[in-house]
Protein backbone atom coordinates (compact mmCIF):
# COMPACT_ATOMS: atom_id res chain seq x y z
CA UNK A 1 0.00 0.00 0.00
CA UNK A 2 1.01 3.61 -0.46
CA UNK A 3 1.54 6.21 1.87
CA UNK A 4 1.67 9.92 1.27
CA UNK A 5 3.26 12.35 4.09
CA UNK A 6 0.83 13.97 6.56
CA UNK A 7 2.64 16.36 8.86
CA UNK A 8 3.11 17.65 12.18
CA UNK A 9 0.64 17.72 15.07
CA UNK A 10 1.50 21.26 16.98
CA UNK A 11 2.04 20.64 20.17
CA UNK A 12 2.29 16.89 20.17
CA UNK A 13 5.27 15.98 19.39
CA UNK A 14 4.10 13.77 16.47
CA UNK A 15 3.93 13.62 13.13
CA UNK A 16 2.14 11.19 10.54
CA UNK A 17 1.55 9.27 7.20
CA UNK A 18 -1.22 8.43 5.72
CA UNK A 19 -2.43 5.36 3.32
CA UNK A 20 -5.57 7.05 1.55
CA UNK A 21 -8.82 4.02 1.59
CA UNK A 22 -11.50 6.51 -0.03
CA UNK A 23 -14.18 6.52 2.62
CA UNK A 24 -11.06 5.64 5.28
CA UNK A 25 -7.52 5.99 6.12
CA UNK A 26 -5.08 4.48 8.00
CA UNK A 27 -2.53 7.17 10.20
CA UNK A 28 0.99 5.79 10.90
CA UNK A 29 1.99 8.21 13.91
CA UNK A 30 5.67 8.39 14.58
CA UNK A 31 7.23 10.32 17.55
CA UNK A 32 8.16 13.91 15.52
CA UNK A 33 10.11 15.62 18.76
CA UNK A 34 11.13 13.76 22.05
CA UNK A 35 10.82 16.40 23.99
CA UNK A 36 7.38 17.75 22.83
CA UNK A 37 5.58 13.97 23.24
CA UNK A 38 5.40 13.76 26.59
CA UNK A 39 3.43 16.65 26.88
CA UNK A 40 0.58 15.14 24.84
CA UNK A 41 -1.62 12.11 25.28
CA UNK A 42 -0.84 11.26 22.12
CA UNK A 43 2.98 11.61 21.89
CA UNK A 44 2.94 9.56 25.12
CA UNK A 45 0.67 7.11 23.98
CA UNK A 46 2.53 6.30 20.82
CA UNK A 47 6.21 6.68 22.77
CA UNK A 48 4.56 3.79 25.10
CA UNK A 49 4.12 1.71 22.50
CA UNK A 50 7.90 2.43 20.87
CA UNK A 51 10.39 -0.44 20.88
CA UNK A 52 8.07 -3.38 20.23
CA UNK A 53 5.97 -4.55 17.59
CA UNK A 54 4.23 -1.84 15.28
CA UNK A 55 0.69 -2.82 15.62
CA UNK A 56 -2.64 -1.26 14.86
CA UNK A 57 -2.76 1.11 18.55
CA UNK A 58 -6.44 2.73 18.14
CA UNK A 59 -9.14 3.68 15.88
CA UNK A 60 -11.45 6.82 15.40
CA UNK A 61 -14.79 7.07 14.35
CA UNK A 62 -15.79 10.22 11.65
CA UNK A 63 -18.90 12.21 12.98
CA UNK A 64 -20.47 15.34 11.13
CA UNK A 65 -22.26 15.49 14.95
CA UNK A 66 -19.47 15.63 17.29
CA UNK A 67 -21.38 17.81 20.05
CA UNK A 68 -24.03 15.62 20.26
CA UNK A 69 -21.83 12.14 20.62
CA UNK A 70 -19.92 13.89 23.45
CA UNK A 71 -22.69 15.61 25.19
CA UNK A 72 -24.32 11.91 25.16
CA UNK A 73 -21.14 10.19 26.58
CA UNK A 74 -19.92 12.76 28.67
CA UNK A 75 -16.99 13.64 26.63
CA UNK A 76 -14.68 16.85 26.76
CA UNK A 77 -14.21 18.33 22.88
CA UNK A 78 -10.72 18.85 21.89
CA UNK A 79 -9.20 20.66 18.87
CA UNK A 80 -6.31 19.53 16.29
CA UNK A 81 -4.20 20.57 13.64
CA UNK A 82 -1.38 19.43 11.61
CA UNK A 83 0.66 21.19 9.19
CA UNK A 84 0.67 19.86 5.62
CA UNK A 85 3.71 19.12 3.48
CA UNK A 86 2.88 21.74 0.85
CA UNK A 87 1.66 24.68 3.25
CA UNK A 88 -1.70 24.93 5.06
CA UNK A 89 -3.37 23.29 7.97
CA UNK A 90 -5.57 20.64 8.60
CA UNK A 91 -8.08 21.26 11.46
CA UNK A 92 -10.20 19.21 13.10
CA UNK A 93 -12.08 18.57 16.99
CA UNK A 94 -12.56 15.33 18.88
CA UNK A 95 -13.36 13.82 21.74
CA UNK A 96 -13.09 10.27 23.57
CA UNK A 97 -9.00 10.31 23.13
CA UNK A 98 -8.34 9.60 26.87
CA UNK A 99 -11.02 6.89 26.90
CA UNK A 100 -9.63 5.58 23.96
CA UNK A 101 -6.10 5.19 25.18
CA UNK A 102 -7.10 3.75 28.31
CA UNK A 103 -9.61 1.29 26.23
CA UNK A 104 -8.33 0.83 22.66
CA UNK A 105 -10.91 -1.26 21.82
CA UNK A 106 -13.10 1.81 22.40
CA UNK A 107 -12.49 4.68 19.19
CA UNK A 108 -12.32 8.14 19.56
CA UNK A 109 -14.40 10.62 17.46
CA UNK A 110 -13.60 13.14 14.85
CA UNK A 111 -15.43 15.87 12.94
CA UNK A 112 -12.91 17.64 10.48
CA UNK A 113 -13.22 21.03 9.93
CA UNK A 114 -15.52 22.53 7.36
CA UNK A 115 -13.45 22.83 3.91
CA UNK A 116 -10.71 20.56 5.26
CA UNK A 117 -9.79 17.75 3.03
CA UNK A 118 -10.86 14.51 3.76
CA UNK A 119 -7.18 12.49 4.15
CA UNK A 120 -8.99 9.36 2.91
CA UNK A 121 -9.27 10.52 -0.42
CA UNK A 122 -5.79 12.17 -0.89
CA UNK A 123 -4.54 10.92 -4.36
CA UNK A 124 -2.45 7.76 -3.76
CA UNK A 125 -1.26 4.85 -6.33
CA UNK A 126 -1.26 1.50 -4.69
CA UNK A 127 0.18 -0.81 -6.23
CA UNK A 128 -2.99 -2.93 -5.74
CA UNK A 129 -5.49 -0.65 -7.14
CA UNK A 130 -8.56 0.48 -4.85
CA UNK A 131 -8.13 -0.52 -0.92
CA UNK A 132 -10.65 -0.67 1.16
CA UNK A 133 -11.37 -1.29 4.85
CA UNK A 134 -13.00 -4.51 5.28
CA UNK A 135 -13.42 -5.21 9.04
CA UNK A 136 -11.98 -3.78 11.61
CA UNK A 137 -11.22 -6.67 14.14
CA UNK A 138 -11.60 -5.39 17.87
CA UNK A 139 -10.86 -7.41 21.55
CA UNK A 140 -12.98 -6.13 24.27
CA UNK A 141 -16.17 -5.33 25.75
CA UNK A 142 -18.76 -6.04 22.71
CA UNK A 143 -21.75 -4.63 24.55
CA UNK A 144 -19.62 -1.57 26.18
CA UNK A 145 -18.70 -0.58 22.87
CA UNK A 146 -22.42 -0.86 21.42
CA UNK A 147 -23.34 1.70 23.59
CA UNK A 148 -20.33 3.98 23.29
CA UNK A 149 -20.64 4.02 19.35
CA UNK A 150 -24.45 3.92 19.47
CA UNK A 151 -26.48 2.89 16.08
CA UNK A 152 -23.55 2.46 13.34
CA UNK A 153 -23.23 0.61 10.53
CA UNK A 154 -19.13 0.34 10.89
CA UNK A 155 -17.40 -3.00 9.60
CA UNK A 156 -16.38 -4.38 12.90
CA UNK A 157 -16.11 -7.78 14.37
CA UNK A 158 -15.29 -7.69 18.41
CA UNK A 159 -14.48 -10.86 20.11
CA UNK A 160 -13.92 -11.40 24.20
CA UNK A 161 -10.21 -10.17 25.24
CA UNK A 162 -7.96 -7.21 26.67
CA UNK A 163 -9.42 -3.97 24.56
CA UNK A 164 -7.02 -3.61 21.64
CA UNK A 165 -7.30 -3.45 17.71
CA UNK A 166 -6.73 -6.72 16.65
CA UNK A 167 -6.26 -6.54 13.12
CA UNK A 168 -7.47 -5.03 10.08
CA UNK A 169 -9.05 -6.70 6.55
CA UNK A 170 -8.60 -4.86 3.65
CA UNK A 171 -9.87 -5.61 0.09
CA UNK A 172 -8.72 -4.73 -3.17
CA UNK A 173 -8.68 -6.13 -6.40
CA UNK A 174 -6.17 -8.56 -5.17
CA UNK A 175 -8.26 -9.64 -2.68
CA UNK A 176 -8.20 -9.71 0.87
CA UNK A 177 -5.51 -9.12 3.19
CA UNK A 178 -5.03 -8.78 7.01
CA UNK A 179 -3.05 -6.75 8.50
CA UNK A 180 -2.19 -7.38 12.83
CA UNK A 181 1.10 -5.91 12.31
CA UNK A 182 3.17 -3.22 10.08
CA UNK A 183 5.92 -5.50 10.07
CA UNK A 184 4.40 -7.96 8.23
CA UNK A 185 0.51 -9.41 7.96
CA UNK A 186 -1.16 -12.89 8.89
Amino acid sequence: MASVEGGRHPGWGTANRIVPLGDAYLELVAIADESEAPQSLLGRWVAARRGGLARPLGWAVRTDGLDDVAERLGLAVHSGSRDLPGGGVVRWRMAGLEQAVAEPSLPFFLEWAPGTPFPGRTAAAHPAGAVRIAALELEGDADRLAVWLGEHDLPIRVRPGEPEVAGIELTGASGKRRIASLVGSE
